[in-house]
């Protein structure tokens, strides 16, 4: 009996959430950030350590959890073993929130609300497994706005895009994915909140 191929549809989705997943998307923001905010030599000094201290190790943990056999896949699907991808992911970002408090003298409110978003996705993964996917790119579509509100609305956009893929991938239910999006708005709404409040 001949394998049932995957349809355009599921082809598509996969290109779209294997792209945009959390790390990517945050990602392409601080280059953006980056580029926006800072020359090229302040860019780098601001961008590295976030490389080096969470994408980087998230990235190798990531990979080795797979090759060993102790994740699924890449995406983390299962809800057992997204417990500890959230513990370690949450180390990297309080390290960094550390070391850029102790070098620059004032807390990364980004990262801040990352570690934040990272807590109450770990807190809803006891009673639901939100999807991850959605939530931080509804998030990024928060920091987004905070520089560029065209640019803000356009992420949502992908934010939706990527709900829907998880869906149609079977990664997540809809409950899952209005789950994530609902916690990340929460987040987004306090963050920009935060953020109007600072810069007055």
């Amino acid at each position: 009996m001949e394998e049932k191929q995957p349809s355009f549809t599921h082809k598509i989705s996969k290109i779209i959430s294997d792209f945009f997943n959390p790390l990517v998307s945050l990602f392409i923001f601080f280059i953006y950030m980056s580029v926006r905010n800072y020359s090229l030599h302040d860019s780098l000094i601001y961008f590295l350590p976030i490389l080096l201290m969470i994408i980087a190790p998230v990235v190798i943990w990531l990979v080795w959890n797979v090759k060993t056999g102790r994740y699924t896949n890449m995406d983390v699907s299962n809800r057992i073993q997204r417990k500890t991808l959230y513990i370690f992911i949450a180390v990297c970002v309080v390290a960094y929130l550390a070391f850029n408090y102790f070098k620059n003298g004032y807390i990364d409110f980004v990262m801040l609300f990352i570690l934040i978003l990272l807590f109450a996705l770990q807190i809803s993964n006891y009673f639901i497994k939100s999807s991850m996917h959605t939530a931080f790119n509804v998030f990024v579509a928060a920091l987004f706005f905070a520089l560029n509100s065209s640019l803000g609305f356009a992420w949502l956009g992908i934010a939706i895009l990527v709900g829907i893929t998880r869906i149609i991938l079977k990664r997540h239910t809809p409950k899952e994915v209005l789950m994530g999006a609902g916690i990340a708005f929460m987040v987004s709404f306090l963050y920009l909140y935060c953020n109007i409040q600072f810069q007055h």
